[in-house]
């Protein structure tokens, strides 16, 4: 059995310890929705219809076969019998068989399954009881019900009302089978219960039966138990000592890697450093460059407008020559037609003249003929010779002149002249010259050359012959490649273009020059090659003559200095031959002077003198020739002039020192010569890293020296270049001659500059050299100055100082830039001392006090002899450090091993201060080794850090204080690794009332590390505890700590002391139902056991106080929070987990927002600033007002910079009001990025002693520490899926104030955010209530949002709440409805009844202002109703006439709708139709009356409706319309009051006349009936009233109208009187006529009397009334 299977089975032992110490553990869901798992025994289920049964998790065990157990247990006894005890047998010692342990462990494995089995049947038994104790509640609680509901139902019945006798006759019939469902499943659970107390007891007899064994397996465990600690503590220091090589190696790689790394950061450094460098000397010469490229463009641009200008001049000269030509044709032509006549004429004459001769003409004039074509064709023979003579003589011009411009620039290197790359056309040339000149040239036949050669440049534009003009075309294409390759312009600095084309232009002269070479052999001795000839028959090669010596040689001469050398010539040929001077080459002509007397004829092998006599004036290298001639042939011989020169080398470039020893010193001298005679001074550099360019650094002198000198030769070859013939060439030479000169001019000019600039460089690279040359070094002589002819020695010193190859590169270099550095290398390896330590250093890592430490220290001989060796250890550190042994020999070629030997004491610090720090634990210690006949002893050294090894606890005691046995305490403790090395520790003998957390107590502490480890203590009886716990390291060092605490018994006890709640998201709520019982009772309370310690604090039996403290700011609410329990009782207790973000959070992540949308804000000003700044850069100002337009913005960005900074200040936290826009987006992005979340917290539950005091039961009641109870909730919460993205993010939707009877519709949206669909369905809200949903819920996907649409329309006054649901799989989100219902409270200033708008002139309009008020303190809507426009009123027809003439008969009141207008508009309009009052303002409704015909019968009802459909007034409209501003009010009716919308029907009509008009115009008829009357024999008058107005309008020209009464006094006879009779009536008033009558003496009864009268209207018409009046006596007249 392994190690890692016996802490499997500890692990699961006290896994088995827990659940027996915490029966409780609640897993909550949503409350109503999800189940609580509860594992604990007292459970009950009292709605069991609505909730679930609470179940263990634990599946039942099947009930375990025994067979095999009564088996193994037989076998057990026997195997004890034959071997003995298995505990005596381990303490022995003998070898355990593996049967045996597989035995064991079976027998263990068996055991642990009954004791499984038997706590299974104990949990089924308890739960068992508790289901039947709940289901006995139930029935109670139902019985009670029953009982109630039945005394309910003969209340109800005594009432007679039997719609409540119904309903509670059903609810008792449900309470009957719900009564007899639990009365059933008591039965069952009855049953099951004995069941289950009969398996207990049958499991208990058989762990009876198994005591025996279960003993010897506990200490068959205690034996295997010390065997596994044993290797365990084995592997534990193998592992350990693992761990520390393996930190070594590591240590080491860091170490190394850190090397690399610094080593690559200087790489880096230095490689950036030069690139920094480079790229500003290559951006100042691309500078150049450019410039320099625009200067040649604008040189290009001006030679092509030159040449434009050339061209047009050409086009005008061409063609005034055209024109020209023309006129000189026409003339020739004309002077041809009359020569050709004369020539006719004197042939004719000719002819005759012959013909009267006798003489044949025709034969005479063909002779004729003949011989003028024979003299024209002769002359055009010898002028084709002289042209084609002229021209070869120009082609040797222009090529002695192209000779001669080579000669004088040899700075540029040497290039094969035309005649050297054609040779034949070099010996035609000399053969020409020979045929046209066989004598020296005189002055006569110099001027006939240049008289030819002028005439050859005015007939070079002419056509010449094929073979001539091939040879020019050659020669061009030669030179014209030549300069090319000396034109091309050499880059400034080496790296931007390649060198390809010079090398390929080498290679393709080097192939030139071999061919040359193979074609010519002898033009390498400056001889010239003579085709060979026969002379008496034999062949002579070569030149005839030969000279002594064979070059004419002037080696270093000085300018100003004349030299003179003899030269001896001698004929070498086989005839007697003669020798002439020619003349001297064009370049030594100034500087070269010949003595020679041509002898007359020379026998073979005599020779003649010669003197030369050169005196330079230019420090330059020439080269030449004197050309002979002989009787053979031509000869010449060569001259060269050197000027001084260096010519310097070294003996040795290659030094090999060799190997050495570590110490020596070797010196080697190399001979540094200069064999030319120009001093130069030299100096030593060794940097490694030169190109040639640079090479060439020289001091500011001798560059100021190089410029002059440079200067002056550039002015000698300018005169050389004006005094030679070469400007009398063709024009075409000289551009080329230019573009050879401009390159040596760009190469030399700029090259200064980057020469200084690269010399610093230079130096720096030196002093660099210098310092980290190594082991080979120079010597003291490093510059200075070599003369000619001279040399020096240069000494180069080996000191080896570490072994291994050591090497320098150095140069030799030259202040004269014609000599190039000399390289150098050294190479050396240096070796060590023949005995040496192999590992120097020694490091012993970190080390513990009193702890032994080893290691080896090996020593290694080279020699060739054994060796003594003898170790010497300081005498500070001889208590502490050993090395053993002290003296040996090492063998020849061998090595030696000693061991070191290191025990720190606790006196290190004392003993060696100077090599031990006590701060840092560092210690370091010289060691030496001395070897026998060897002078320097070898040093090595050791190292340590030295640590301590205790652990250390923050507190040397622990109490735990009271302690509820139904409760564990915990307490920490600091455990502190002083030391510098890991460390295990575990605390062993744990008392099994105290559990060590983390990893139960044991792990590893690292350096300097503190640990908190939880000491959780659980008391199981009430009493006091003291104990210590004892902590051992891995060195076995022990470490005490003493604790101690009192175990109390609390009176009251939770049914569950952990609630585990469910992922709850955001927004939503999870709830756990527990339990809080009153185990005391009357009858046990002298049962409880109470230590002596709490004796005093233990109060009698009485009500117990409890109070629940939750944590501020916490999403955890309890109900009932506090309260009260007597003996026996239990409380039900609601703990309901709300998670919320936190309003700092919120604040916080608000803040984040700003700060980042304020950073990106800045980024992006500053952008734009770049940009614009970028921009300012590109665009330049031209003129001074565009620079002021561009300060102005500047300016005004300026002055807007503050406040845009004050603008974006970012506030604080408490600037951050709850619910504003920054706070909502805070709350979004919170709730979208959140994780989840997991919470722990701890609820005390305090309980009093007892209840209040009897005398005062106000005052406050005693609470003990000891009696608190704590509820441990697990809270974890997670990301809503489902969130509300409106109103804020506020759940609650409130309606507000509004009237009763309208309905106001509110929506809010919800989005998913999670990343699965959800199905979204809504709680049922009250149908009687004010809150609908008028929209239907729907699945949705991820990001998806819905709308959901809310109606509120209350019909009372009152407050409205409600809770709306709406649910998803994994969440439910609430929203709270409120609103609130008030009636409305609004008055007319309009009392209500008739409002009479009087007359108005047809098609004009008056109005009337009603002032709604609103008192009410909610907005008020409201409509304004008119009769006319209702659709329920009675329509037009006969039936309505009816209708109205039944109502109106006997009344002087019109309809409700009278009479409207033709056009189809209502004739009263109504402004604003509908609307809303704001609470405590008015609004004024205008009534319009516009009539579009004539009318007395318009009427209308206007009624002003509130939205509860409540009135708030009814007003009856009336008016009536004329066509005349006068008119007539009063009397009876005519005719109904309805009209026909028909217009009146127009019958035809004769034309009348004005007078007939006039008298004919209509009347309009009038009824007045006047009612006397009569009582007791005496009349009373009757009296009625008529108004005639006059109507306002500004279409009214008269300011006032007229009436009067016709036929008055006819009228006095009938008895009738009427006043006034007339008079004037103003516009806008009314004035009444008073109609009375009184019956005359002789009046009959019942007689009426009649009579009719005009009354005439004038207004702006006149009008005609024919008023009726009609009078008789009633008795019954008021």
């Amino acid at each position: 059995m392994s190690y890692q299977e016996v802490e499997t089975l500890d692990k699961r032992g006290e896994m088995d310890v827990e659940d027996r110490d915490s029966p409780f553990d609640v897993a909550p869901d949503r409350y109503g929705l999800l189940s609580v798992h509860l594992s604990t025994d007292e459970d009950s289920d009292e709605d069991a219809p609505d909730q679930e049964t609470f179940n263990d998790e634990e599946p039942a065990l099947p009930p375990p076969d025994l067979k095999w157990l009564e088996e193994l247990y037989e076998d057990d006894h026997g195997d004890v019998d034959r071997d003995g005890d298995l505990a005596v047998a381990a303490v022995n010692g003998k070898k355990r068989r593996c049967a045996e342990t597989a035995r064991m462990f079976k027998l263990r494995r068996n055991l642990d399954q009954l004791d499984r089995f038997h706590r299974q049947e104990e949990d089924d038994v308890l739960k068992a009881r508790e289901e039947l104790q709940l289901c006995r509640q139930n029935i109670g609680s139902l019985v009670e019900d029953r009982e109630n509901l039945e005394d309910e139902i003969e209340r109800q019945r005594a009432a007679d009302n039997s719609v409540a006798v119904f309903r509670l006759r059903a609810q008792h019939k449900y309470l009957c089978q719900k009564l007899q469902s639990e009365e059933e499943l008591e039965g069952y659970i009855n049953t099951g219960l004995k069941h289950q107390e009969l398996l207990l007891s049958e499991v208990e007899v058989e762990l009876g039966r198994f005591s025996s064994l279960r003993q010897e397996v506990q200490e068959e465990k205690r034996v295997f138990q010390v065997l596994q600690d044993q290797k365990a503590a084995t592997r534990l220091q193998q592992q350990s000592k693992a761990n520390q090589h393996l930190q070594f190696k590591m240590q080491h790689h860091r170490d190394k890697q850190a090397a690399m790394l610094k080593k690559v950061e200087a790489e880096c450094q230095k490689k950036i450093e030069e690139g920094q460098a480079n790229r500003k000397i290559a951006a100042k010469y691309l500078k150049e460059t450019i410039k320099r490229m625009h200067r040649q463009e604008a040189e290009k641009e001006q030679q092509s407008r030159e040449l434009l200008e050339k061209r047009i001049q050409a086009v005008k000269s061409l063609k005034s020559n055209i024109a020209a030509t023309q006129e000189s044709l026409q003339v020739q032509q004309s002077r041809a037609k009359a020569s050709a006549q004369k020539k006719e004429q004197r042939q004719r004459q000719l002819k005759e003249s012959l013909e009267a001769q006798g003489i044949n003409s025709i034969k005479h004039m063909y002779q004729q003929k003949q011989l003028e074509e024979i003299k024209r064709k002769q002359a055009e023979f010898e002028e084709r010779q002289k042209s084609k003579r002229v021209e070869i003589v120009e082609k040797m011009l222009q090529e002695g002149q192209q000779e001669k411009s080579r000669k004088r620039h040899q700075a540029l290197p040497p290039k094969p002249s035309a005649t050297d790359k054609f040779p034949s056309l070099g010996r035609a040339r000399e053969k020409l010259l020979r045929y046209l000149e066989p004598g020296p040239p005189s002055a006569t036949k110099e001027r006939a050359a240049i008289q030819l050669r002028q005439l050859s440049d005015i007939s070079s534009s002419s056509s010449a012959s094929s073979d001539v003009e091939d040879l020019e075309e050659t020669l061009h294409q030669e030179v014209d490649r030549q300069s090319l390759a000396d034109s091309l312009a050499e880059p400034e600095f080496p790296g931007l273009w390649d060198q390809n084309y010079k090398t390929l232009l080498k290679e393709k002269t080097t192939s030139v020059q071999t061919d040359l070479k193979q074609e010519e052999p002898a033009m390498a001795s400056g001889k010239l090659n003579i085709p060979a000839k026969k002379v008496h028959g034999k062949e002579l090669k070569g030149p005839p003559f030969i000279s002594k010596p064979e070059v004419i040689l002037f080696k270093d001469f000085e300018v100003g200095t004349m030299y003179k050398k003899t030269v001896v010539l001698t004929n070498i040929s086989y005839v007697t031959n003669h020798c002439k001077l020619l003349g001297v080459s064009t370049q030594l002509k100034d500087f070269l002077s010949i003595n020679f007397e041509s002898p007359v004829s020379l026998s073979t092998g005599m020779s003649c003198d010669m003197q030369a006599v050169f005196q330079p004036l230019i420090n330059e290298d020439v080269e030449g020739e004197l050309q002979f001639a002989s009787a053979v042939g031509r000869f010449s011989v060569p001259v060269r002039c050197t000027i001084k020169k260096c010519n310097l080398e070294v003996d040795r470039q290659f030094i090999d020192f060799g190997s050495h020893v570590v110490g020596q010193t070797i010196s080697w001298t190399i001979t540094l010569t200069n064999k030319g005679a120009l001093p130069t001074l030299f100096s030593l550099d060794t940097s490694t890293c030169l190109s040639p360019e640079t090479s060439q650094a020289q001091t500011a002198s001798q560059v100021s020296a190089d410029a002059c000198r440079q200067e002056k030769r550039s002015q000698n070859t300018t005169s050389d270049d004006q005094s030679s013939p070469v400007s009398m060439g063709t024009g075409e030479l000289q551009p080329k001659q230019e573009s050879q000169e401009h390159p040596e001019a760009s190469a030399t000019g700029p090259e200064v500059i980057p020469e200084t600039c690269v010399s610093t460089d230079v130096h720096v690279q030196m002093d660099q050299s210098h310092s980290d040359s190594g082991d080979i070094s120079l010597g003291n002589v490093r510059e200075g100055e070599i003369g000619p002819f001279e040399s020096l020695k240069l000494e180069v010193v080996f000191t080896p100082t570490i072994p291994g190859e050591a090497k320098l590169d150095f140069h030799v270099k030259f202040s004269d830039l014609t000599c190039k550095p000399i390289p150098i290398q050294a190479r050396g390896v240096a070796v060590s001392v023949p005995v040496c330590v192999v590992q120097p250093c020694i490091d012993l890592k970190i080390c513990m006090f009193d702890r032994l430490y080893q290691d080896s220290i090996m020593v290694q001989s080279r020699a060739s002899t054994a060796l003594k060796l003898t170790f010497e250890v300081c005498p500070e550190m001889r208590k502490h450090m050993e090395i053993l042994p002290k003296t040996g020999f090492v063998q020849a070629q061998s090595s030696f091993n000693a061991q070191l030997k290191f025990l720190p004491r606790s006196s290190l610090s004392k003993d060696a201060k100077k090599l031990f720090d006590s701060d840092t634990g560092v210690l370091e210690v010289p060691m030496m080794v001395q070897v026998a006949g060897q002078v320097k002893p070898v040093h090595f050294t050791v190292h340590a850090v030295v640590t301590s090894s205790d652990l250390q606890f923050d507190r040397t005691e622990v109490d735990f204080g009271f302690c509820s046995i139904h409760r564990s305490v915990k307490s920490s403790v600091r455990l502190t690794n002083l030391s510098l090395l890991p460390q295990d520790f575990g605390f062993l003998g744990v008392p099994e009332f105290i559990e060590l957390q983390p990893d139960d107590g044991f792990g590893t502490l690292l350096p300097q590390e503190t640990l908190e480890i939880d000491l959780m203590f659980s008391a199981n009886k009430a009493k006091e505890y003291h104990f210590q716990l004892s902590c051992k390291s891995g060195i076995n060092r022990d470490f005490p700590l003493s604790c101690r605490a009192v175990g109390v018994c609390p009176p009251l006890q939770l049914s569950h002391s952990l609630v585990q709640f469910g992922a709850t998201a955001v927004g939503d709520l999870s709830t756990a139902v527990l339990y809080l019982i009153n185990l005391q009772t009357n009858h046990n309370q002298s049962k409880q056991p109470v230590p002596p310690v709490v004796k005093d604090t233990v109060a009698p039996v009485a009500p117990r106080l409890f109070s629940f403290s939750l944590p501020e700011d916490s999403d955890i609410s309890i109900t009932p929070s506090a309260g009260g329990l007597l003996p026996g009782e239990r409380c039900l207790v609601q703990v309901t987990f709300r998670p919320r973000l936190s309003d700092q959070d919120i604040k916080e992540e608000a803040l984040r927002l700003l700060q980042r949308a304020k950073s990106l804000r800045e980024k992006e000003l500053e952008r734009n600033r770049h940009a614009e700044h970028e921009a300012k850069k590109e665009v330049p100002v031209e003129t001074g007002k565009q620079k002021k337009t561009s300060l102005t913005p500047k300016s005004s960005k300026a002055s807007d910079g503050p406040n845009s900074d004050q603008l974006t200040e970012s506030p604080s936290p408490a600037d951050i009001q709850p619910w504003s826009e920054q706070y909502e987006e805070a709350r979004a992005s919170l709730l979208y990025a959140f994780t989840q979340h997991y919470r722990e917290c701890t609820v005390p539950c305090f309980v009093s002693d007892g209840g209040p005091p009897e005398d005062d039961r106000q005052a406050r009641p005693a609470w003990s520490p000891f009696n608190t109870l704590y509820l441990k909730l697990q809270c974890p919460a997670v990301q809503p899926p489902l969130v509300l993205i409106s109103n804020k993010g506020k759940n609650v939707v409130d309606f507000h104030q509004l009237a009763v009877g309208e309905k106001v519709i509110k929506r809010f949206t919800v989005q998913n955010i999670s990343r699965e669909a959800l199905d979204l369905r809504p709680s049922v809200l009250d149908v009687h209530g004010p809150f609908s949903l008028l929209n239907a819920l729907r699945h949705i996907r991820p990001g998806e949002k819905h709308t959901l649409v809310l109606a509120f329309c209350p019909s009372l006054e009152k407050k409205y709440c409600e809770i709306l649901e709406v649910c998803s799989q994994k969440m439910t989100l609430e929203m709270t409805l409120c609103g609130e219902g008030l009636v409305p409270a609004v008055t007319s200033s309009h009392p209500g009844g008739l409002l009479d708008f009087g007359y108005v002139l047809e098609k004009e309009s008056t109005s009337h202002v009603l002032k709604l008020q609103n008192s009410s303190a909610v907005a008020v809507g409201f409509r304004v109703l008119l009769a006319s426009l209702s659709p329920s009123r009675p329509q037009g027809g006969a039936d309505s006439v009816a209708f109205l003439l039944r109502t109106y008969t006997d009344s002087q009141v019109q309809p409700t709708v009278g009479t409207q207008n033709h056009g189809g508009l209502s004739v009263f309009s109504v402004v604003p139709a509908e609307g809303s009052i704001a609470p405590g303002q008015s609004l004024d409704v205008a009534v319009t009356f516009k009539p579009d015909h004539p009318s007395v019968n318009y009427s209308d009802r206007l009624t002003i409706e509130l939205m509860n459909k409540s009135k708030v007034c009814v007003v009856d409209l009336k008016g009536a319309a004329s066509s005349h501003n006068m008119y007539l009010f009063g009397g009876d009716l005519l005719s109904v009051p309805i009209e026909s919308l028909l217009p009146p029907l127009i019958t035809g009509q004769p034309h009348l006349t004005a007078e007939s008009e006039l008298m004919e115009k209509p009347t309009n008829p009038a009824l007045v009936t006047l009612r006397a009357g009569y009582s007791a024999g005496v009349f009373t008058p009757a009296v009625r009233e008529l108004q005639v107005g006059c109507i306002r309008s500004p279409q009214s020209i008269k300011k006032s109208g007229e009436f009067h009464w016709d036929n008055v006094a006819s009228l006095q006879q009938l008895g009738f009187s009427v006043e006034p009779s007339k008079g004037t009536v103003e516009t806008g008033h009314r004035r009444t006529i008073t109609v009375t009558w009184t019956p005359h003496s002789g009046y009959k009864p019942y007689e009426v009397v009649q009579t009719c009268l005009p009354l005439t209207l004038k207004g702006n018409e006149t009008n005609v009334y024919r008023v009726t009046l009609m009078a008789l006596v009633s008795t019954t007249a008021d």
